[in-house]
C-alpha cells in the first residue's frame, strides 16, 4: 500500500517545517495588503467563513461551493514567495532525492502513461508538451524516455527548482506561464500537476493555456479535491489545507471553470491513494477524534490491516478522493 512516508520522510519533515514558517512569516508581512476575490471557479461574491489557518481566512462560495483565500495575497507577493521560498529550497535539496525513487514509479510513470493514453484514445498530436511547474523536473525525465513527444517544455518559475529541471537536460523556462512568450509555438498537451491551488487567478492561468494549445489539443490538470474524503473530513487539519492553497475546488466547481475558458472536460478522476492514511495518522496522533464516529474508527483503526486499502480504493474509484484529475480539450 502506498504510504506517506514514502514520499513525505517524517525525519526529514521537522526541517520542511522550520522553512515553510519562515516563508510564511515572510508571506504574512504583507497581509494588511492582500485583496478580496470572487469566487476563483464562478465568479460569485456570495460565501460564508469555512476556517482560518496560518492566519489567513477561507471561504466557501455559495453557489459552486469552492472553498479559497478571501482575501489572498497580490501576485507580486506570491511572486517574491516562490522566488525566494526558502522550503521549496529545502524539497530540492533534501526531500525530493530521499524519494525520488518512490515518486518515480509510484506518481510518475503512471502518470506519463496516462498522458500518453490519453493522446492515443484522441488522436492527439504528440509534437510538443509543456508542464507548468515542473518541480523535481522527473515528470519531463521520463516523459523522454518514451521519445513519444517531439519537444517537452518545463515550466518552473522557482530558481532551485528550475535548476535542477536543467540538471536533468530538460528545457525550462524559468518564469510563470502568464509571463511568456511562445512565439509560433503550438502546443499539442499542457500538464499541470498540483499548480492551478497555488495561483492567484486560475482562471487566467486556463486562458494562458487555451490562447496556447493547437486546436483539439488538451490540459491535463491535477489538484486538490475539497470534497475528498481527507479534506471533507478533516476540515483545516488536512495537509491540503496550508498558505500555498489559495484555491481548493471540487470535481464540479473546476469542471464549470474549464467550461467557461472553452475546454469541453472529457475525463475526470480523483486517482489519489493516500486520503484514508492521512486520517488514520490525524486520529493515532490524537488531533482528530473519531470517538462519536463508530464507522471512522472501525475502517480507519480497527479494521484498517483487513479494509484499509480497498476503502482507499473504493474512494478512488468513486469520485471521492481528494485528489483530483481533470481532462480538458480545446473545442472552440
Amino acid at each position: 500500500m502506498f504510504k506517506e512516508d514514502d514520499i513525505r520522510p517524517q525525519e526529514l519533515m521537522k526541517g520542511q517545517a522550520e522553512m515553510l514558517a519562515a516563508d510564511i512569516n515572510r508571506l504574512l508581512k504583507h497581509k494588511n495588503n492582500f485583496v478580496n476575490v470572487t469566487c476563483p471557479a464562478c465568479g460569485s461574491n456570495e460565501s460564508h467563513k469555512a476556517y482560518e489557518k496560518y492566519e489567513i481566512q477561507f471561504v466557501v462560495c455559495d453557489r459552486c461551493e469552492t472553498v479559497y483565500a478571501n482575501p489572498r495575497p497580490r501576485p507580486e507577493h506570491l511572486e517574491e514567495y516562490y522566488t525566494q521560498s526558502e522550503n521549496y529550497a529545502y524539497w530540492n535539496k533534501y526531500i525530493f532525492p530521499a524519494s525520488e525513487v518512490v515518486r518515480r514509479e509510484k506518481i510518475f510513470k503512471p502518470r506519463v502513461q496516462a498522458v500518453i493514453e490519453i493522446c492515443q484514445k484522441l488522436n492527439i498530436p504528440t509534437n510538443t508538451l509543456l508542464e507548468v511547474g515542473a518541480g523535481f523536473g522527473i515528470f519531463c525525465e521520463e516523459v523522454q524516455k518514451t521519445e513519444v513527444f517531439h519537444r517537452i517544455i518545463g515550466v518552473e518559475p522557482t530558481p532551485d527548482l528550475a535548476q535542477t529541471c536543467r540538471d536533468r537536460g530538460i528545457e525550462t523556462i524559468e518564469n510563470p506561464i502568464e509571463k511568456i512568450d511562445f512565439g509560433n509555438e503550438i502546443i499539442d498537451v499542457i500538464v499541470n500537476f498540483e499548480v492551478i491551488e497555488h495561483l492567484f487567478s486560475p482562471k487566467d492561468f486556463l486562458a494562458k493555456c487555451y490562447e496556447l494549445l493547437s486546436d483539439r489539443g488538451i490540459l491535463i490538470i491535477t489538484c486538490p479535491n475539497s470534497k475528498g474524503f481527507d479534506i471533507a473530513t478533516l476540515g483545516k487539519q488536512s495537509s491540503a489545507v496550508d498558505n500555498e492553497h489559495l484555491n481548493l475546488f471540487n470535481i464540479n466547481s473546476l469542471t464549470m471553470l474549464f467550461e467557461s475558458c472553452g475546454f469541453e472536460v472529457i475525463d475526470r478522476q480523483t486517482p489519489g491513494k493516500l486520503d484514508a492514511e492521512l486520517v488514520r495518522k490525524q486520529i493515532l496522533l490524537g488531533e482528530f477524534d473519531v470517538a462519536n464516529q463508530p464507522f471512522l474508527k472501525e475502517v480507519l483503526i480497527d479494521k484498517w490491516d483487513q479494509i484499509g486499502e480497498s476503502f482507499q480504493n473504493f474512494l478512488s474509484q468513486n469520485l471521492l478522493s481528494s485528489n483530483m484529475l481533470l481532462v480538458g480539450q480545446k473545442v472552440r
